[in-house]
């Protein structure tokens, strides 16, 4: 389908579910950019879970945000359960904002849901020039090192930075072996997962993506992600007012509420401590380029390159739909469930 054609179609579908016409684009925007750099686990593969949010009034789709000011460059949102798309643009805005005016912003973000790719969020602020590090919880998904039970998300972390060329840097990682959204599409169309990266719920490995779901996904890295996990718990979650230790609710299966999820971000300025940032970046990428090379690799690739390469390489044709997200889109532009 055709790029503009789909993002009118996603952009109708949010109106009719309550979202003024600015935070329809937002959404509509940020599920067309996952497509194209071909994360489908944030793509339209959930616009149907967003959809049914709102319906079941766990989303709001008319937020009324408030933006507390703590400082010239801090602020405290809170999202008062919007579309996670909605407060996490606002957020990014706003540490861009402070950081362009003082050289560093911090924005905290409450009571927020599901916003995508954090590194969609953290492309905008290296565009400005600015290096940026965001952090989110998740529903749990990764069991702490040596526990049974899930109880951590996901929980992305990420980092960007201006390269002195037009290919930013964006490491853009979860803290499990595999990220949930790919076992959930592996699921819905009935194929195997990697070894090594799950559990099922009695504790046993397997490539089974439904028993995946069942279980617990494993850390990288052993105790080391599951540090990591728990060092994002606190920064998005207890730092900013949000749920953590487990207490996020997941998106396609939990009704009983708003997930309330938090986010950190917080960018700064490359000159802050060195006026030849772009000089000292280009070496450091070049110098790191250079190395040899193991047999079979062509190239070293920073993070973020080959999401730049399949984005340009994508933007030039159609996008590609499953049947199952067809027939979803089919449902969802008959029905109307806008908040009067």
């Amino acid at each position: 389908m055709k790029i503009n054609i789909l993002n009118k179609r996603i952009l109708k579908i949010f109106q009719n579910n309550g979202l003024n016409k600015k935070h329809a684009k937002i959404c509509a925007d940020a599920l067309i950019n996952a497509e194209l750099v071909g994360a489908y686990g944030h793509g339209l593969s959930r616009l149907k879970m967003y959809c049914d949010r709102i319906k079941k009034k766990v989303i709001n789709p008319k937020p009324k945000i408030k933006v507390k000011k703590i400082s010239q460059s801090i602020s405290h949102i809170d999202a008062d359960n919007s579309i996670g798309f909605v407060s996490a643009d606002l957020a990014i805005k706003t540490a861009i904002k402070h950081a362009q005016k003082t050289g560093i912003g911090m924005v905290a973000v409450k009571r927020s849901g599901h916003y995508g790719l954090s590194g969609y969020y953290a492309e905008q602020a290296v565009k400005k020039n600015l290096i940026t590090m965001i952090y989110t919880n998740a529903p749990p998904a990764v069991a702490p090192h040596g526990a049974l039970k899930s109880l951590f998300g996901t929980n992305p972390i990420c980092f960007g930075t201006p390269t002195g060329s037009k290919v930013p840097f964006i490491l853009d990682t979860s803290i499990s072996m595999i990220n949930r959204g790919k076992i959930r599409v592996a699921a819905s169309q009935n194929k195997k997962i990697p070894e090594g990266v799950a559990l099922d719920k009695f504790g046993r490995p397997t490539i089974d993506a439904k028993k995946a779901l069942e279980g617990v996904q494993l850390p990288i890295a052993s105790f080391r992600g599951s540090g990591l996990a728990w060092m994002v718990d606190i920064l998005s979650g207890v730092l900013t007012g949000g749920n953590h230790s487990g207490k996020v609710k997941d998106p396609f299966d939990d009704f009983s509420g708003p997930q309330n999820i938090g986010h950190l971000f917080i960018t700064f300025k490359t000159n802050l401590f060195v006026k030849d940032f772009n000089k000292r970046i280009k070496e450091n990428i070049k110098t790191i380029k250079k190395l040899p090379k193991i047999k079979g690799v062509k190239e070293i690739v920073y993070p973020g390159q080959n999401k730049y390469k399949r984005f340009i390489m994508n933007s030039k044709k159609d996008i590609e739909i499953s049947e199952i997200i067809k027939k979803d889109l089919e449902i969802l532009l008959t029905q109307n469930y806008a908040f009067k």
